[in-house]
């Protein structure tokens, strides 16, 4: 067996728009249920959000036969829940609350072999195909997405040097945690917080940076996606559930009489 192409990492080193999902209900039958709606890519979400290892496994595994590609965000910067996730077989990882180019070069060691990182070697791993893949540990560098997330007033201002740091596939802002540090907690789509990640992100696109976020207006999405912004999730399926549980409940009662 060889090792399958990332579908997501060489589309956005290609530039091509790719509109995701958050995922952050812990479920394999939710997380096949998103797999079908035909999204480019999805976040299984471990920061906030109930998931471990085992609900993680279990929603790569749904992902697998959908052209969707599952990313997850990692709860932490750190290189043991990386080596985890990694031989998990999960093809790509967002890191949250990167501050610094250091802290940008410790991220991508973690999924790196040594010499030039410090992944634990696991030679019958599913990511290995339990030892089936026989080119993995020469490929899955070239075929990992390694996203890196920026969120305060800090790590804006060093974006362009932590987004090219080598490895590193693309930028992804946090506008909710970077509203909070401008002292707008609570108002994600204040003047300000947009002004300045598009400041930083219109550095790193011309660097050829990739550079992707979270919204949930889809029309806001495509805006960025229009902007040269690469890969842009519109939704939060928990988000979506409660806003079509709360529309079905207020359409039936109003039509009781």
């Amino acid at each position: 067996m060889e090792l399958t192409p990332n579908r997501f990492t060489h589309a956005i080193a290609n530039g091509d728009k790719q509109v995701g999902v958050w995922v952050s209900l812990c479920s394999n039958t939710a997380a096949e249920v998103i797999a079908t709606a035909g999204y480019d890519w999805a976040l299984i979400d471990m920061e906030h959000s109930a998931n471990d290892y085992h609900s993680v496994l279990s929603q790569l595994q749904a992902f697998e036969a959908y052209q969707t590609t599952a990313l997850v965000r990692v709860e932490w910067n750190d290189a043991v829940v990386v080596k985890r996730l990694l031989d998990l077989g999960a093809p790509g990882l967002l890191f949250p609350m990167i501050q610094s180019v250091e802290e940008a070069k410790r991220a991508v060691a973690a999924t790196r072999y040594p010499p030039r990182g410090v992944r634990g070697m696991a030679g019958a791993s599913r990511a290995t195909g339990f030892g089936r893949i026989k080119d993995y540990v020469t490929r899955c560098e070239d075929e990992l997405t390694v996203l890196l997330q920026v969120e305060s007033r800090a790590a804006l201002d060093q974006a362009e040097a932590i987004g090219t740091v080598d490895g590193v596939s693309g930028i992804f802002f946090g506008p909710a945690d970077i509203a909070a540090d401008l002292g707008h907690v609570g108002n994600t789509m204040h003047p300000e917080v947009w002004s300045e990640i598009r400041k930083a992100a219109q550095k790193l696109i011309a660097r050829g940076v990739p550079v992707g976020t979270l919204v949930t207006d889809p029309a806001f999405a495509a805006e960025l996606l229009n902007e040269g912004f690469t890969f842009v999730a519109n939704a939060i399926d928990t988000g979506l559930l409660a806003r079509a549980a709360d529309t079905a409940l207020a359409q039936t009662k109003d039509l009781l009489k």
